[in-house]
């Protein structure tokens, strides 16, 4: 709990744990993509420090499948992460991960942001109601009703979701992961979907970025489209902001 060491207190550590200072605990896909700075499974992203934990075996293609079955593995690693690093948080690289938010913030009795999509009734009430929220997602087809309200949406019909499934790019680095990534390109696309989103909707009022992938370039869509775009870092840096306070330094 403490940024700095103090000579004059006693530290304990809890039965199991081999190391500190890391508050938040990331859940991994299996996966084999580049994580450029941006990336939630890059390091670099956070400005505070992180313990990763790879789900070994768990596949882009198994999440999106969403199998209540593989519970048991995510609960494993979060354990692990909560009792060898003593992590305070839990998120993951993959927001259909949600399915299993509610479940798991039970049984680990600590703070679970498992998905991005976490933020849209926040966000929603931060607009008028008659605006909506735009939902770019690695893939539309797989994310429905279900994950949403697993995740705590309520306000499901002031969503528009749009997915990259079909884009050829994002499709070969991220789904058929063939270990390359063309940024540029890329970013292009995500853009591209954007801007039609607002071509088809203009009530669209913000923009949440549901996969892991997308932080990179939340800033050339936000550039593109001149809206507030909010993505898996909003959500992590938020719930590490009340984890870890900080003391306020200032003037009077």
């Amino acid at each position: 709990m403490l940024s700095l060491r103090d000579d004059s207190l006693i530290y304990r550590i809890e039965k199991g744990q081999v190391s500190m200072g890391e508050p938040v605990g990331i859940l991994l896909l299996d996966t084999s993509v580049p994580f450029v700075p941006g990336d939630v499974a890059n390091a670099t992203t956070w400005n505070f420090p992180v313990r990763f934990k790879k789900l070994r075996g768990f596949s882009v293609e198994r999440a999106l499948k969403r199998d209540p079955s593989n519970y048991e593995q995510v609960l494993k690693a979060a354990r692990e992460l909560k009792e060898e690093a003593g992590v305070r948080g839990i998120t993951s690289d993959c927001g259909f991960l949600g399915l299993f938010q509610k479940p798991l913030a039970q049984d680990l009795e600590m703070p679970v942001f498992l998905s991005s999509l976490m933020q849209a009734d926040l966000l929603l009430n931060m607009l008028g109601e008659d605006q909506k929220i735009g939902v770019i997602t690695v893939d539309s087809s797989s994310l429905d009703d279900g994950l949403l309200k697993a995740v705590g949406v309520r306000q499901i019909d002031r969503l528009f979701i749009a997915g990259l499934q079909q884009k050829k790019n994002f499709h070969a680095f991220a789904l058929a992961e063939i270990g390359e990534l063309d940024f540029k390109a890329v970013s292009q696309e995500v853009v591209e979907v954007a801007l039609e989103m607002l071509r088809q909707d203009r009530s669209i009022g913000a923009f949440l970025l549901e996969c892991s992938l997308l932080p990179p370039y939340a800033a050339s869509v936000q550039q593109a489209v001149g809206k507030p775009v909010f993505d898996f870092t909003t959500l992590v840096n938020f719930a590490f902001s009340g984890i870890q306070r900080r003391e306020f330094t200032g003037f009077v």
